[in-house]
């Protein structure tokens, strides 16, 4: 996670926006309640004038603070959709001093946008901070103010920098910056924007348009073990031989556990072969992460164009038809966490640390695949 304390002390502080799921370096790990926003608030970002933020009305601050997710899951030809509402809880930032902290700059995500826009009251901090922008030529930092204090991790702040992403995410395309991203200044941001200017730039004409969604496979393992016993002769005759026999049965289960091991990994990799071959042409992109415990099969994540959502709702609804004993869950949209890799490396050159103007940010970008 990065931590605020740095950016007490430099100016620019790193900053990765990598795949969590369910964490991962550098930024907090995204609760996979993680689910698919439903009907909840679809207001737009307001422009504003630079001089000025004003709050939206109250039933629209209600709105953006009320997280509506679903997940769909799919068995066979039967589909559940499940609905949860909750009230955003509030962040817990660091106990410090208000009226005498030193206030920097939280930075969300990076969009484009010639005009300054706000997002309502949505923002890191028990009293909802304001959410806005901080432009340069076409390109926004979406930031909210915030004391310059270490940050921690908790479920509510991970919540709280989500939300906002997902707000901006209805009417813009977004970089995702990593959870814990504090700047001290407007002109560290400012100089942020023109240094990496061509690097976001071509990160999000790649993600113009495009929405990732999640995708977990999951099986019972007692039913695939029972198909496999029927269907391997070898396993067959070796449970049947370790029922019958007589004495120690040791190196014989041994010996079924091994081959139940080996089928079951064969399995799974040719279901998820398939399955990725199968939604190649309703994606952009898929990146498969590691699957967690013995239920789950896939854990993958896809790029997929705004206009192709539906196409890849019917894609899923099709292959899981053929696929009575297993089941299919996906969420989204979401930011695009599993696909955009950025790096803002620190330069110094020659100042001295004291010097938090001397700082430079130099990006790298990895896109997926």
């Amino acid at each position: 996670m990065a931590k605020a304390k740095a950016a007490a002390r430099k100016s620019v502080k790193s900053v990765k926006s990598v795949p969590a799921r369910r964490a991962r370096p550098q930024q907090a790990a995204m609760p996979r309640s993680m689910q698919n926003r439903g009907s909840g608030d679809t207001r737009k970002a307001v422009q504003v004038p630079h001089s000025g933020v004003t709050r939206g009305s109250g039933s629209r601050l209600a709105d953006a603070l009320t997280r509506v997710t679903h997940e769909t899951e799919v068995r066979g030809t039967e589909t559940r959709v499940e609905r949860v509402v909750e009230r955003a809880p509030k962040p817990s930032l660091p106990d410090v001093d208000r009226a005498s902290a030193v206030r920097g700059r939280y930075v969300y995500c990076i969009i484009r946008s010639t005009q300054p826009l706000k997002f309502g009251a949505i923002g890191m901090d028990e009293t909802w901070a304001d959410v806005y922008t901080i432009n340069y030529k076409d390109m926004a930092a979406v930031v909210s103010d915030v004391p310059i204090a270490p940050l921690d991790s908790t479920r509510e702040n991970v919540l709280a920098h989500e939300r906002v992403n997902e707000t901006v995410m209805r009417d813009h395309t977004v970089i995702p910056m990593s959870f814990g991203t504090i700047f001290k200044t407007r002109e560290d941001i400012l100089e942020l924007l023109r240094s990496a200017y061509e690097a976001f730039a071509d990160v999000l004409n790649k993600m113009q348009d495009k929405l990732e969604f999640g995708l977990k496979v999951l099986w019972d393992r007692d039913d695939m073990v029972r198909a496999i016993e029927q269907e391997d002769e070898d396993i067959h005759r070796l449970k049947s031989e370790i029922s019958s026999q007589k004495g120690s049965t040791y190196f014989a289960r041994m010996q079924y556990g091994r081959l139940i091991d080996a089928a079951l990994q064969q399995r799974s990799e040719r279901y998820v072969a398939e399955f990725l071959q199968r939604l190649r042409d309703v994606s952009v992109a898929s990146r498969v992460n590691r699957a967690i415990g013995d239920k789950m099969i896939m854990n993958a994540a896809f790029l997929v164009q705004r206009d192709q959502e539906q196409a890849f709702d019917r894609r899923i609804k099709d292959i899981a038809s053929h696929y009575d004993k297993l089941t299919f869950k996906y969420t989204g949209p979401w930011p695009p966490y599993n696909f955009v890799n950025i790096r803002l490396k620190l330069e110094r050159a020659g100042q001295s640390p004291e010097n938090p103007k001397a700082a430079s940010p130099k990006s790298q970008k990895d896109l997926y695949p």
